[in-house]
Parts: structure tokens; C-alpha cells; sequence
């Protein structure tokens, strides 16, 4: 059967001599392209220029397989945009036969920039320039009748996806929606589809992994829906155009024709379905270039698969490897640690970044007390580097899990550091921060609506927008908060038996925990709330990529509490953080993740956390074993790479897990760092309880002394000296005079003692103070680390002195 086609003109292949659109006829027109080119650009010898002997290789290496493994700061982008440019220039290719695939559109616009300025306006006869969804879809469209769609079909959200999977789990009658939800099924049928699975290839052994062995049919009950809706979703994109070309090929040859030359970018970062489509489309021409960096390949836990870079010259025999290792834009120092540390791996190809400049400064090692201690010291840190004159653009904390940031992010508020959290939300912000929140407030203040109208179907409670609507009618009648209308319509018939059922429950469970404010600890009460609440299980049973992530955020958040007196001071210091301003175009430091770092880079990084457990991760040790480990030590170069001229790692020998003082090892990661670029900032001796004493860094610390003076210092060594006085209690001596670390909290006749105990508040009455939400002030009185100030403009208020810079 010969296949039919949406013919859309503007991306047919035109004739360069006359302009106008047509099918492409074997070569093309040499010499009328490169006029073009030479028309629109500047001569055709200077975009070869500045390249290095590796990089003008993977440039003017144009036939055949070729993999550019490109290492981080090696220039790959100007090797890609040039190599685009180099087959149009020298005629090898039309514009629109080059197939150029990104990850992000983003992406895709820069490198039709790029090579526009170098060949000129030629550039946007590009049609085929794009990532690889949105190329398909333009595929799918012209082919649509041959998947059982039609060319306008619509392509589906998440939102849209998600309520459509609720129907056909619905539909089914016998599955618990609450055991079963549709997020997590929609995560079941993603990883299929990046598998490149349609639902009769699923494997009946992964049958089980939803609904008691339901997946497969709920899979093939939602295409169908998807196929009556002339409908697709993101996963389909791909698979559809897998199928199409499978099915049909003489649409699949097409295409093999038109594409003389195909690239690639980010190619460590391919599924299996991406990478059957690219050697579907590659099985005639073989001119197929990838360019990327197995080292750098960090998304396995979203479907991609790094064997898809590590076997590249056995799918495609005869291919050429062209290593760029030059790096321009990290020290000697740096890459020297980032190389050495990857060089653990075993499932790697292989490549030594260098470059030309000097080595420039050590990466710098430092151990803190505790996360606490961690995050006040980066503070100081950037600080003193911006008091230099150092911009705080050009500075970044990278973390392995964003409940990292919550201990950062405060720190930086109390010592007014503006700061950006980039690839995502701040942790305050956070989706599920915002309703534990919520539920707190309404817990603490009844009259509270908006925590109220947040969290009474949160989680899902079988409310309709009819019931919140009756409820928000009596509140406004009887000018009353909505908790108090709640709990007069439960009494009355005016709601029907299930929602009054629910809402019923709902108000239980809010006057039980409010009645519990004064007899439990806040965050064994916060614990509770989100326990009961079923908010917690909500996230257990959520399959998504993320919902982990959320459980340590709340995790995070519950540890938080501890370190306030009661349940009201720690809301209104949420209240202060969530209060701060980011403000537009401010000079910032950036925080974010190590996987939100990825094509990024900084003149400062830190890297806080480098403990085991939480990097490496220990579920991805767990779930995934040496191939998590390896995928772990990639994160570590990923954020190593991320710094130019100055990185900073990061371990504390003491972190909270969940709400209990743990001593930490540091990561195996530092011991892979190589000692002739590494300076330790403190002495190891200090946290040889967390495990560090094993270290071979032992030997090149130089031992505690006065010459690191900052306030954060200070304030550990004065909590050392008076936890040292509790010598009975199991604390003894240790190595240079100091005591040995705590294993945990304290334990003085059967009680937690919190590691605040130590001196006095170092704030006396009279002293002039600034807080980042009261402005100025002068201290009234002292109790303890609690202060009674006198702010100019604010009024008598009781703050906490951490909370408080000095004058």
C-alpha cells in the first residue's frame, strides 16, 4: 500500500535555484547551496575557526556512524551548531535534510541561532530541527490516518491524562481507587511506553505491577479512549511513529531518504523508544552523529538508559569515537578531582578532561558539626566571597534531595542573602509543604479559611464543588469561618449522607488534634496530623517520580519543628521565610538540585551532604545496586563540573533522620577525590564518630586551631566545650583536646538534650539588632536563646536570637 501524506509545503525540501517547495531529488545543488550559504553568511572558512584538532574531527568526520563523546565543558554545542553548518556549506546537504534532535526546545532554538550565525538566513530552512516529540508529532500528523488518528488530534496534558485514566479505572468497577490511584497507573504506562512497549508487547510477567495483575488491559482500554478522543499523549508521540514505521515501510523509506544526515545531542540521555526510532531512521544512510557524555548520563530513574551511549559502536559497526576532553571552563584542579572520581566506574568508555589554564585553587574540604553547622558555614562562605566582590550569580549550592534546601534556605533568610531555587519551587512553597502547612494553621487558628479551603479534600475526600459551595453559602450567611459552618451543616440534612459523612470526620480529626496542641510535643503532633489525615499515605501509594522527594520534604519539615519552642513560633517563622521578597533581576546565589544543575556552571559551587546514605543515595543502592552506585558517582561529576574556579565540598558528621540525631559517614565519594587537589579545610579528627576516621584525608588534616575565626566556627567550638562537661554521660576526650562527637542527642538521666545546649545567648540588653522582617531593634530581655526586642517600627516582639544579626 502506498502511503497517504499531509503534504505540508513549507517543510518539503525546496530547489535552491528556484525557491519553490518540492520533493527531494538525490543530491543536492552543491554549488547553488553554498551561494546561498555564502549569501546569508560570512565566509565560508571562519566557522572553522578556534576549534581544536578533536573538535574540528567530529566537525569534518561526516559520513558514517560517528559518536562525539563530549565531556562536561568541551565545547559540544559549537561542535554540533558547526557540523550543522559544515554540511550546509559545503553542499553535502539541503537544510531540510538534516535531522537534528534535542532534548528541550529550548535548546533547539539556540542551535538554529547558532547556526544561523553562521551560515546565514539558510538556517530556517530547517524544518527538521527540534526534539524528538516535537518532530514526531509533525510526523504523526502527516501520517495520522495510518495510526487511527486524524492530522488536528489533540496531544494531552498531564491533567487531562490523569482524569482520563480515572475514568477508565472507574470504568473497571472493581479496583480501589485510593489502593490504586491513577498518577500511579499513568507512571506504569510511561515507563512502558519510553520502553517503546504498545500494550500486547508488555511482558505478562509486568502485568502484576498494577491492580492485581489489571495493568495491561487498563492499558488497552485507555488507548482506545485515547483513539475515540483523537487523542495522544506525550508517550505516544514517539510510540505511535514506532508503530507507524514498523507498520508501514515505504513511510518509514521516505524518511530514510529525506534525512541524508541525522545528529543528535544529549544521546546518554535516551530512552528505548527514542533510540529504536533513531536506528530505525538510521538503517539506510548510517549518517548518523550523537554527541554525548556517558559520564553525564543521570536520568535512569526517568526511563533513560546509558547502555543506549555504551554500546553505540556495536549497533552500528564501523563507527568513529571522537573523544573531546579539552575542557574550557573548569581549573586543572577541578577536573583533575571530577576525573578521578569517575574513574571508578566500570561501565564507561573512557575519557581524562583537561585543559590549557592554570590549575587554579584546591577543591576545598570542609566537615561540620551537624547540617545545621553546614548550612551557617556556607553562609558565612558566601558572605565573605561576595564582601570580596564575588556576585552571588556567579555562586551555587547544589543538593542531592530538596529537603536539603529547607536548613540552607532558612540560613540564607536570617542573614538576608537573596536567593533562587531553580527547578523548582522554594522548599516553603512546595506543593506539599503549602498543605501540611495548611493543616497546621487550621489546627492552631480554626477561623483560618484558606487553610481551611486548601485541605478539606486534601486528600481526596469525595467533596464536590456543589458541597465547598454550601459550605462557603452558610459561612458567608452567618459570618462565621467555614470550620465552624462545617461543623453546624453536619448536624442538619442540608448535605448528603457521603459528603456529611466526610465532612463530619474531617472536623473530628481537627478537634482532636487542636485538643492535643498542649500535651504532645508540635512535631510529634505534626507527625500525627499528616499520619491520620491519610495525607502521608496519599504520597506512600503515589508512583509518580516525585513522590519520594515530597515524603522527604515532609520528613524535612516535621525535623524542622524541633528546633522551636511550640507549634505558634514555628508558623510564624514560616510566616517571616515565605514573607521574604525574591525580587526581579537581584543579584542571587542559585539553589537547586544536582540533576536541576545539569548544563549549568558557576564560579563557586558547594556541594553540601557528601555523606553515605544520602550521597550516594541509599535507595538508589538498594533498588538498583552497582548500576545506582555508578549512577551516583555520575551525579558527583555532573556537580563537581559545575564549577569554574572555585568548588567547595561539603559532609557533616551529625544529621537529623527522621526527627533522631544519627552520626554520619562521610561519602565514599570524598575518598575517590585525588588528595593532590583536595585542601581539608578542618580536621577530620573532629568527626571520626560519623567515620571519617578511616580516612586516607586523615593524614593530610591539619588539626583544629584559631585560625578559622568565622561567627559559625565559634559557636560550634562553644557547643563542643559545653557538651564536654556532660563527660559522664559517655562523652569522653578525644584526640587534640576536644570531646569525641555525640552519636545522637545527648542522654542526661533519660532525657534528649537538643545540641543547642550551650552557652548563654551572646546578646545582652541594650544591644542593637536587625531582624530580616521587624527591621532594627533594641533587646529588652534575655532568656535563654529567646529575645524580648523593641523593634523601631515593629513593637515589642519575642524572637529567637538566631534570628538576629548584631549591629
Amino acid at each position: 500500500m502506498v502511503a497517504r501524506m499531509t503534504r505540508i509545503e513549507e517543510d518539503w525540501p525546496y530547489d535552491p535555484g528556484s525557491g519553490a517547495p518540492g520533493r527531494d531529488a538525490g543530491a543536492p545543488n552543491a554549488s547553488s547551496l553554498s551561494a546561498r550559504a555564502r549569501a546569508g553568511a560570512a565566509p565560508r572558512a571562519t566557522y572553522l575557526d578556534g576549534l581544536n584538532p578533536e573538535q574540528r574531527e567530529a566537525v569534518e568526520t561526516t559520513e558514517g556512524p560517528v559518536l562525539v563523546l563530549a565531556g562536561a565543558g568541551t565545547g559540544k554545542t559549537r561542535v554540533l551548531t558547526t557540523r550543522i553548518a559544515h554540511l550546509i556549506a559545503t553542499g553535502k546537504a539541503r537544510p531540510s535534510g538534516i535531522l537534528a534532535v534535542t532534548f528541550t526546545n529550548k535548546a533547539a532554538r539556540e542551535m538554529k541561532e547558532r547556526v544561523a550565525a553562521l551560515v546565514g538566513g539558510v538556517a530556517e530552512g530547517m524544518p527538521w530541527l527540534g526534539t524528538f516529540h516535537s518532530i514526531s508529532a509533525k510526523i504523526l500528523r502527516r501520517h495520522a490516518e495510518l495510526v487511527d488518528l486524524t492530522s488536528d488530534f489533540t496531544i494531552l496534558g498531564m491533567d487531562d491524562q490523569l482524569r482520563l485514566l480515572k475514568q477508565v479505572i472507574q470504568a473497571d468497577g472493581d479496583i480501589d481507587e485510593k489502593r490504586w490511584p491513577a498518577r500511579q497507573l499513568a507512571g506504569v504506562i510511561d515507563d512502558w511506553k519510553n520502553r517503546g512497549l504498545e500494550p500486547h508487547r508488555v511482558p505478562k510477567g509486568e502485568a502484576a505491577s498494577f491492580a492485581f495483575g489489571k495493568g495491561i488491559a487498563l492499558y488497552e482500554q485507555y488507548q482506545e479512549r485515547l483513539k475515540t478522543l483523537n487523542a495522544a499523549d506525550f508517550g505516544d508521540l514517539l510510540l505511535e511513529a514506532l508503530r507507524l514505521f514498523r507498520e508501514h515501510p515505504d513511510v518509514l523509506e521516505s524518511y530514510q531518504d529525506r534525512f541524508r544526515y541525522m545528529l543528535v545531542d544529549e544521546y546518554q540521555d535516551t530512552n528505548v523508544a527514542q533510540y529504536l526510532w533513531l536506528r530505525l531512521l538510521a538503517q539506510k544512510r548510517a549518517n548518523l552523529a550523537c554527541v554525548g557524555d556517558d559520564d553525564q548520563s543521570i536520568y535512569g530513574w526517568r526511563g533513560a538508559e546509558v547502555d543506549n551511549i555504551l554500546r553505540f559502536e556495536h549497533d552500528f559497526p564501523g563507527a568513529k569515537v571522537v573523544r573531546l576532553e579539552r575542557n574550557y571552563r573548569s581549573t586543572g584542579h577541578i577536573l583533575a578531582a571530577a576525573s578521578h572520581l569517575i574513574a571508578h566506574n566500570e561501565g564507561r568508555l573512557g575519557k581524562t578532561l583537561r585543559t590549557d589554564d592554570e590549575p587554579g585553587e584546591k577543591v576545598i574540604l570542609t566537615g561540620a558539626w551537624d547540617s545545621e553547622e553546614e548550612a551557617r558555614l556556607i553562609g558565612e562562605e558566601i558572605e565573605s566571597l561576595h564582601g570580596k566582590g564575588h556576585n552571588l550569580s556567579q555562586m551555587a549550592v547544589l543538593v542531592r534531595i530538596s529537603a536539603q534546601m529547607r536548613e540552607i534556605e532558612d540560613r540564607f533568610v536570617q542573614l538576608g542573602l537573596p536567593y533562587r531555587v531553580i527547578g523548582g519551587p522554594r522548599f516553603y512553597e512546595r506543593a506539599e509543604i503549602r498543605d501540611a502547612l495548611a493543616y497546621l494553621r487550621l489546627v492552631a487558628q480554626p477561623a483560618d479559611d484558606l487553610a481551611f479551603e486548601r485541605i478539606i479534600n486534601t486528600p481526596k475526600r469525595g467533596l464536590g464543588d456543589a458541597t465547598v459551595q454550601i459550605l462557603h453559602n452558610h459561612s458567608r450567611a452567618a459570618r462565621i469561618p467555614l470550620l465552624q459552618a462545617a461543623r453546624f451543616l453536619v448536624e442538619t440534612d442540608e448535605l448528603k449522607p457521603k459528603p456529611r459523612g466526610a465532612i463530619r470526620e474531617f472536623v473530628r480529626q481537627i478537634d482532636e488534634w487542636a485538643k492535643a496542641i498542649d500535651a504532645l510535643p508540635h512535631a510529634e503532633l505534626a507527625r500525627r496530623v499528616l499520619d491520620e489525615s491519610g495525607y502521608t499515605e496519599m504520597w506512600q501509594r503515589d508512583k509518580s517520580a516525585d513522590a519520594q522527594g515530597r515524603l522527604e520534604n515532609l520528613k524535612e519539615l516535621v525535623r524542622s519543628m524541633e528546633d522551636f519552642p511550640d507549634l505558634a513560633a514555628f508558623l510564624e517563622h514560616v510566616s517571616l521565610v515565605m514573607d521574604v521578597n525574591e525580587g526581579e533581576g537581584e543579584d542571587k546565589v542559585s539553589l537547586m538540585t544536582l540533576h536541576a544543575a545539569k548544563g549549568l556552571e558557576f564560579d563557586t559551587v558547594f556541594l553540601p551532604g557528601w555523606e553515605e546514605g544520602l550521597f550516594p543515595s541509599q535507595r538508589a543502592l538498594d533498588e538498583s545496586g552497582r548500576a545506582g552506585l555508578e549512577e551516583e558517582r555520575r551525579l558527583a561529576h555532573v556537580g563537581l563540573t559545575r564549577a569554574r574556579r572555585r568548588l567547595m565540598i561539603w559532609f557533616a558528621a551529625n544529621r537529623r533522620i527522621h526527627g533522631m540525631w544519627n552520626a554520619t559517614a562521610p561519602s565514599r565519594f570524598i575518598d575517590e577525590l585525588p588528595e593532590r587537589s583536595v585542601d581539608v579545610r578542618e580536621a577530620p579528627a573532629q568527626f571520626s564518630g560519623g567515620g571519617y576516621g578511616g580516612s586516607r584525608f586523615d593524614q593530610i588534616a591539619a588539626p583544629f586551631g584559631s585560625t578559622y575565626s568565622t561567627p559559625g566556627w565559634q559557636r560550634a567550638q562553644a557547643n563542643t566545650r559545653a557538651q564536654a562537661e556532660f563527660g559522664a554521660s559517655g562523652v569522653g576526650r578525644g584526640r587534640g583536646g576536644f570531646s569525641e562527637p555525640r552519636r545522637g542527642p545527648l542522654v542526661i538521666e533519660g532525657e534528649l538534650v537538643a545540641k543547642s545546649t550551650g552557652a548563654p545567648s551572646a546578646f545582652a540588653v541594650g544591644t542593637r539588632v536587625f531582624h530580616v522582617k521587624f527591621g532594627p531593634g533594641s533587646v529588652a530581655a534575655v532568656d535563654g536563646n529567646k529575645l524580648t526586642v523593641d523593634f523601631d517600627k515593629a513593637g515589642r516582639k519575642m524572637v529567637l536570637d538566631s534570628f538576629v544579626e548584631a549591629t
